[in-house]
């Protein structure tokens, strides 16, 4: 599959060789989120509520930063031909993201076929959030903590022992028939026994996340490393090469795509396992206020959290993929 980068070359190349009218048509989608968003705002400010509905202003602000976030792209992709090329492959996803705020504002707000509290419109979640901002903070905080504490635990052990069982024989033989047993059962699966085991709620948790990523990590180490050539250890080992620098400067350097790979997968698994474990045992945490505010019926507050925990595990999944591509950058630039 094609990066950005690479796409954003190409679609500089097709403009550069465009007739006037395909410009024109160009120009028109990229500014087209701008647009949609300035008909979404209308939408909301002059369209009248449903019966008792209420709205504020809190959501009028939002959608204005937005449209003013995407007027200033398209602003900077008039003298920025990379820049213009970006927006004009990504303006209709922008487009549809406006288009589909509107539709649900419409039918929450304007015209109550989606009803409270089951749905409530994006201005009581936003304002939701605001109000309840310090316990979500403090919830988005002890979340975080448990991911990253069973992330790297699984990561490290993960990583230790791909590289023995992808480097040893007898090593794999021990290993290989518990990769084959729990692989096709996920980690959640574990909660009930481990939450009754285990002495804190805390260490359960950790334990189910570290399992995830456990095997993730240690099959696609030992993946990348049975897949390296073995002339290259056969060559390293007539120069003299010891075992540990065989692992150190040929199987490791080597596998590093599959391992970061493997990371990237652990990240997605610890993310699912957090979220069951903090809803079925953990005491704080996003996965735990969701439970919580579901019990009360406040479901502005839930939506609100959910929406945290997918931006959170957005920037999260980004940063491993922005540290894959910038530690593999020369396998990009070999290929």
């Amino acid at each position: 599959m094609e990066n950005v980068q690479n796409l954003t070359r190409e679609d500089i190349l097709k403009l550069e060789a465009k007739s006037k009218s395909e410009k024109i048509l160009d120009y028109i989608i990229a500014l087209s989120p701008t647009l949609f968003g300035i008909i979404h705002l209308l939408e909301y400010l002059l369209v009248p509520n449903y019966g008792i509905n209420k709205h504020t202003t809190t959501y009028a602000y939002f959608i204005g930063l937005l449209i003013t976030g995407v007027f200033f792209f398209f602003i900077g992709g008039l003298s920025n031909k990379k820049i213009f090329a970006k927006l004009r492959f990504k303006a209709p996803f922008y487009s549809f993201v406006f288009l589909l705020l509107m539709t649900y504002d419409y039918l929450t707000l304007k015209t109550g076929i989606l009803i409270l509290p089951y749905f409530p419109w994006v201005d009581l979640v936003i304002n939701a959030a605001w109000a309840d901002r310090v316990y979500l903070l403090d919830c988005v905080k002890n979340s975080l903590i448990l991911l990253f504490t069973g992330y790297f635990i699984g990561a490290i052990i993960g990583l230790v022992t791909g590289i023995l069982s992808g480097y040893n024989k007898k090593v794999h033989y021990w290993i290989a028939p518990f990769m084959k047993l729990l692989g096709p059962i996920p980690s959640t699966t574990w909660i009930p026994v481990v939450m009754v085991i285990a002495s804190s709620l805390f260490k359960g948790a950790v334990f189910i996340i570290a399992l995830g990523v456990w095997f993730s990590v240690t099959l696609a180490t030992m993946t990348g490393i049975h897949n390296v050539n073995n002339d290259y250890f056969d060559a390293a080992k007539t120069l003299g090469a010891k075992n540990t620098q065989l692992v150190t400067r040929i199987a490791l350097p080597a596998a590093l795509p599959n391992i970061l790979q493997g990371l990237i997968q652990g990240m997605s698994s610890a993310c699912t396992a957090l979220l069951v474990a903090e809803m079925l045992g953990v005491e704080s945490g996003l996965g735990w206020y969701i439970s919580w505010q579901k019990s009360w019926a406040e479901y502005s507050k839930m939506y609100a959290a959910i929406i945290i925990i997918c931006i959170t595990f957005i920037i999260v999944n980004w940063i491993l993929t922005k540290v894959k591509r910038t530690v593999i950058k020369w396998k990009e630039e070999v290929t």
